[in-house]
């Protein structure tokens, strides 16, 4: 059988544990019989980040901006732990931290469908796909544990000198501060990659905050998001037939559980971090969820949206075959591929990826199906297979 050619590579990211192992399956069984693949391959697994001082995530991160398609398997973001477990030099931050912010990237994630596994939101018909900026706000506040009365004010000292005081508050016992922060580029560029993305995906974006409790920080983001749609998308998204709307979190909350799904939902950070768990269980399971990094400029990062699955790579190597939910990884290969398709012109790329997407869920649905989805299963299950029997199953479909 001749194999599907590609123009253009895509930048392959290695990771670490069990999804080293799955990463593996998937390139031998189901992409290369059927892709010459091309890709320029970069080992972000721990030994290695330690081994080049993390320069190689950086390489990685540039390469993504040259080719505008990255895939990347789920790494370790290692903790006093780790470092003894793997006798680091030093404690590495997080590989997805570093391309993001080389990318100056926003995260989207979007469950997994599949007929096996219903919502437990039983009016949710399509999936909800969560944007979540990246940036700032709790993640990188300043704190401090006030030890008893005093006053605490907020600053800000221009380069001219003072333009800024005022109280936060007066103590009158022990408390607790918190002073975070964002910046007008960082969310404009997490706009437009929202809209962008909606663009590319078809689907409304809502967006939402509570700007009427937080007058300046919150009211930014709205007001920046309106900004942009108005004077650089509002045609586009008329002409696509799609909506975009600001509402208050609280509105959306409501909103959304009352919805059929099928639109994306940006989120400042916080307010992402927790929605997409709560979108990801309600759909069923994280190892049924993708995540794609969208830089403003259109470079594309795609991966599973959970981690390195320690624990039965702990069991994979004591000799044990694990049933390891491979299904994430495997829509991270597709995306990719996809998108490299479509920036190349290349509609049998794009043709096989959807055929792969395909064969995954008919496997499931078939009832074969791996031990976290039998367990939440509504069909019948044929058979509870180990990862290497549950990629064959789909290798057999494709």
């Amino acid at each position: 059988m001749s194999r599907i050619q590609m123009k253009n590579p895509v930048v392959e990211m290695d990771g670490d544990e069990m999804t080293r192992v799955i990463w593996a399956l998937i390139k031998r069984d189901l992409l290369e019989p059927f892709v010459e693949l091309k890709t320029e391959y970069y080992d972000l697994g721990l030994p290695h980040r330690d081994e080049t001082g993390d320069a190689v995530t950086h390489e990685a991160a540039a390469a993504i901006k040259k080719y505008h398609v990255g895939v990347k398997c789920a790494t370790i973001t290692p903790n006093a732990q780790r470092v003894e477990e793997y006798n680091l030099r030093e404690m590495w931050k997080s590989p997805n931290g570093t391309i993001r912010a080389a990318l100056d990237g926003t995260v989207f994630r979007t469950p997994i469908l599949t007929r096996a596994v219903s919502p437990v939101v039983k009016g949710w018909k399509k999936p909800i796909t969560i944007a979540r900026h990246a940036y700032g706000d709790v993640y990188r506040a300043t704190e401090y544990r006030v030890p008893g009365p005093g006053r605490a004010e907020l600053c800000f000292t221009g380069e001219n000198g003072e333009t800024f005081r005022k109280t936060v508050y007066d103590y009158e016992c022990a408390g607790v501060l918190q002073a975070m922060f964002n910046k007008d580029n960082s969310i404009e560029s997490f706009a437009r990659s929202s809209f962008e993305y909606a663009l590319d995906r078809g689907e409304d974006l809502w967006f939402s905050t509570k700007d009427t409790i937080s007058k300046q920080y919150d009211q930014t983001f709205k007001l920046i998001f309106q900004r942009i749609f108005d004077e650089e998308y509002r045609q586009r998204f008329a002409e696509k037939g799609i909506e975009y709307f600001y509402t208050l979190i609280d509105d959306a909350v409501a909103r959304v559980i009352r919805s059929k799904g099928g639109f994306i939902w940006a989120c400042k950070n916080y307010d992402g971090d927790v929605m997409s768990d709560m979108v990801s269980a309600a759909f069923g399971s994280l190892a049924m969820m993708t995540s794609v990094l969208v830089s403003p400029e259109g470079n594309f990062e795609y991966e599973a949206a959970h981690g390195t699955v320690t624990r039965h790579w702990y069991r994979y190597q004591q000799g044990e075959r694990t049933s390891t939910n491979p299904v994430a990884t495997v829509f991270a290969w597709s995306g990719a591929l996809r998108k490299r398709g479509e920036l190349d012109g290349t509609p049998e790329l794009c043709a096989f990826a959807h055929r792969l997407e395909k064969a995954t869920l008919d496997t499931i649905e078939s009832g074969v199906m791996t031990k976290d989805l039998a367990l939440l299963s509504e069909i019948p299950v044929k058979k509870t297979a180990d990862t290497e029997e549950f990629i064959s199953a789909i290798a057999e479909k494709l």
